[in-house]
């Protein structure tokens, strides 16, 4: 288990390494840097005014396919993930939230990472917030990575967070992870 301290000098790190190899131009973080700075747990999801999720971005071995959850909370479709947990990379935490919310067995690190923990996307965006918990809105930075899995292996929604798990076609990424969208455009399908 990470402590504290391990938790934000990793993060730090990996938003420096993500700012100088990954990131677009205009791409800056200023949030989550500043976060970082002032230094906020962002492993808990009670700190605010944002914290850290992990998310995965499953695609079908062609990249035609993106496998999504329909989220009960936020009320549409999204890519498998949620806040934080700790585990021995970024990647294994939303490897973790991707198998349990969608019953996906097989889940990959697509070739792009090269086996490394820098994420394909960071995404600071607001979310609503849950009354039930106490939460006001509040802001999500998704460390978001790639995964390939095979689309005609059955899946078990976890019906708890999600009225769905489903294959779609890549397109719908534009909808709520435009960076990662964007980004995988630059990536020929493996083969």
């Amino acid at each position: 288990m990470k402590t504290p301290a391990e938790f934000a000098q990793t993060l730090a790190a990996t938003v420096a390494r993500y700012l100088s190899e990954v990131a677009a131009p205009g791409e800056h973080l200023a949030l989550l840097r500043w976060q970082i700075e002032q230094g906020h747990r962002l492993d808990l999801r009670t700190t605010y005014p944002g914290h850290v999720t992990t998310s995965a971005i499953i695609l079908s071995p062609d990249h035609r396919q993106t496998l999504l959850i329909d989220h009960i909370t936020i009320g549409r479709w999204l890519q498998p993930g949620g806040h934080y947990e700790d585990a021995p990379a970024f990647h294994h935490s939303a490897m973790r939230e991707a198998e349990e919310e969608t019953g996906v067995t097989g889940l990959t690190l697509h070739p792009w990472h090269s086996q490394s923990d820098l994420p394909f996307a960071i995404d600071s965006h607001d979310v609503p917030g849950k009354a039930s918990r106490n939460e006001p809105p509040h802001i999500h930075h998704d460390l978001q990575y790639l995964f390939v899995a095979d689309p005609t292996l059955p899946l078990v929604a976890q019906l708890e967070e999600v009225h769905a798990a489903q294959w779609q076609e890549v397109a719908m990424l534009e909808e709520f992870a435009p960076k990662a969208a964007d980004r995988l455009r630059t990536l020929a399908a493996p083969g």
